[in-house]
């Protein structure tokens, strides 16, 4: 399953069915799962975990060192989950030792062309990233959360689960679960009820985000006093509590 043409250290554990395509190099410290197809040309390092049945087309750039100065070296990683794809050109790098580490990508996660994924990211399952993001350092991207073409992320914000953003927008500040947003500057657009509907939410769920939505965004309340008064409906809807929490522990704001 490995083409000859293939350049892959002695070291590296790949599974007996992951398919290497020609011209492709794996370097020492790298483990792929079983299932995995690798097409032509693509470039993974180490230290870095591979798990079943993903697609890296050609030319990707996996698993390289961080782009930051502060690097000295450190042993840090890059693990991936199952069941993603990575198209032409996308270029994710190890993590940092002065973070935890590690970039971790999820499951299911779909991550277009041009899509560059930097050191100390953590991505959760069934993420899309289209065509050209780019995510600087630290940063979280939840499950389900959609990222439009061109779209750029500032060092440590975090994209809520089942967020989606528009194309080309500069974000410098958290996204709530569930919200919209698009536009330059990026403002909120209302909630993704669509994507939540694909997702199988009730009607009574959506309503619920919905109604969290306009309290958060359009009562004229501020973020504190939307956040109190979104305390008491989410103690009986865990749906607004996801909401309650990510705006808890936000450290960058959110874009409001």
């Amino acid at each position: 399953m490995i083409d000859p043409r293939a350049a892959v250290d002695s070291s590296a554990r790949l599974a007996a069915d992951v398919t290497v395509g020609p011209f492709t190099v794996i370097g020492p410290q790298v483990e792929i799962g079983a299932g995995t197809w690798i097409g032509p040309h693509a470039v993974i390092q180490g230290p870095t975990r591979i798990g079943r049945d993903n697609r890296i087309f050609q030319f990707a750039s996996i698993g390289g060192i961080p782009q930051d100065k502060k690097y000295g070296g450190e042993s840090t990683w890059l693990e991936i989950g199952d069941r993603n794809t990575f198209f032409e050109f996308v270029t994710i790098n190890r993590g940092t030792a002065q973070d935890k580490g590690r970039t971790v990508i999820g499951n299911d996660d779909w991550i277009m062309a041009y899509v560059h994924i930097a050191h100390d990211c953590l991505l959760g399952d069934n993420v899309i990233l289209a065509n050209n993001t780019t995510l600087a350092g630290h940063v979280t991207i939840e499950d389900w959360a959609v990222l439009g073409g061109f779209t750029k992320v500032h060092q440590f914000c975090r994209i809520g689960a089942h967020s989606f953003t528009g194309m080309n927008v500069d974000i410098t500040r958290d996204i709530p679960p569930y919200v919209m947003v698009s536009g330059t500057p990026v403002e909120p657009r209302g909630i993704n009820s669509e994507g939540l509907q694909r997702r199988a939410f009730t009607a009574e769920q959506i309503r619920n985000i919905k109604n969290a939505y306009r309290i958060l965004y359009r009562s004229e309340l501020r973020l504190e006093e939307a956040l109190e008064k979104l305390r008491e409906p989410a103690a009986t809807q865990p749906e607004v509590a996801r909401l309650v929490k990510f705006l808890e522990t936000s450290e960058r704001s959110i874009t409001r």
